[in-house]
C-alpha cells in the first residue's frame, strides 16, 4: 500500500494497492522490509480485491509467461506448448496463460508428487521425467501430439537436455529460452525449420509500452479470477527469510514462496 509519494509523482497515489514490478536494483532497493522506498516506475497497480500475498506471487511470474509465450513465441489457440519445469512459479503461470488463450499446455515435472497439482492448474498432460532421458521426454511429446510435436517449447533450463527436448518440436515451431539453470553447453538439434528465441523479461517490462501491455494482461486475469497464482508456502515474519531460502533450494514446493511481514 502506498503511504507517501515524492514530488512530481502522480501515479501511483497515496492509498493505492500496488505490487513491485520491473527495474528494481536489488543491491540498493531490496524489498525485505516493512517499508521500502522505490522509484515510481517499478511500482504497478494491484487490482482491487487481490490480496497482498497473491499480488506478491503474481507479477514477475505472469509477465514472464505473457512476454515469453505471447509476445515472443506468438502462441495461438490450439498450439501445443511444452512447459519445461512446470512446477516453478513461472511454469505454473505459463499453464494458466496458455489456457487463457486457448492453447494446450503439456507440462514436465521431475516427481510424481507434483503431477496432480499441475493437472488441477490446467495442464492437458503431465510428463513426469524422474530418471527419464530428455530423448524419452521428446518421444512422449510426439506421442501425445499424434506424432507432429509441440508448436512451442518454453524452457528455463537449457544445458545438454536442450537438444533432445527441442527435437520434440513441430516443424516450424518455436523455442523460448527464458532461463539457463543448467549452464553446461547446449547443442542445437537438426529438426529444422524451427526458431530459437531468448527472452529476458526486463527487456519487455522496463519499457513503458511493454509494462502497460503486460500489466494490463496480468491484472485482467487476476481481476476475473482466471489467473490463480500458486503459492507453495507463506512464511510469517522477517525472521523466516532463511527458512524461505532453504525451502526454495529444496525444490520440494510448487509455485512461489511468500514471506508476509
Amino acid at each position: 500500500m502506498v503511504e507517501a509519494v515524492g514530488e512530481g509523482v502522480t501515479e501511483p497515489a497515496v492509498g493505492d494497492p500496488v505490487t513491485t514490478g520491473p527495474g528494481i536494483e536489488m543491491s540498493a532497493q531490496g524489498v525485505y522490509a516493512e517499508r521500502v522506498v522505490l522509484p515510481a516506475a517499478p511500482v504497478v497497480p494491484r487490482p482491487a480485491g487481490v490480496d497482498a500475498v497473491t499480488g506478491a506471487a503474481a507479477w514477475l511470474t505472469y509477465t514472464t509467461a505473457y512476454g515469453g509465450l505471447l509476445e515472443t513465441a506468438g502462441l495461438r489457440p490450439g498450439d501445443r506448448v511444452l512447459i519445461i519445469g512446470a512446477s516453478s512459479g513461472v511454469g505454473t503461470a505459463a499453464i494458466q496463460v496458455a489456457r487463457r488463450v486457448g492453447a494446450v499446455p503439456l507440462a514436465t515435472t521431475r516427481t510424481e508428487a507434483k503431477r496432480e497439482r499441475l493437472l488441477e492448474l490446467g495442464a492437458a498432460e503431465v510428463i513426469v521425467t524422474g530418471e527419464s532421458t530428455a530423448e524419452a521426454v521428446a518421444k512422449e511429446v510426439r506421442r501425445l501430439t499424434g506424432g507432429s510435436g509441440a508448436e512451442v517449447m518454453f524452457d528455463a533450463i537449457g544445458g545438454p537436455g536442450f537438444r533432445p527436448l527441442a527435437e520434440g518440436l513441430a516443424a516450424g515451431g518455436s523455442v523460448v529460452v527464458y532461463g539457463w539453470l543448467d549452464s553446461s553447453p547446449a547443442e542445437i538439434p537438426r529438426n529444422w525449420p524451427f526458431t530459437i528465441h531468448t527472452y529476458a523479461n526486463q527487456a519487455l517490462t522496463s519499457t513503458p509500452e511493454g509494462r502497460r501491455r503486460s500489466t494490463a494482461f496480468v491484472n485482467a486475469g487476476l481481476a476475473d479470477g482466471g489467473f490463480r497464482p500458486v503459492v507453495g508456502e507463506v512464511l510469517d515474519g522477517l525472521d523466516r527469510i532463511r527458512d524461505a531460502h532453504r525451502l526454495l533450494e529444496s525444490n520440494t514446493h510448487v509455485g512461489k514462496i511468500v514471506v508476509r511481514i
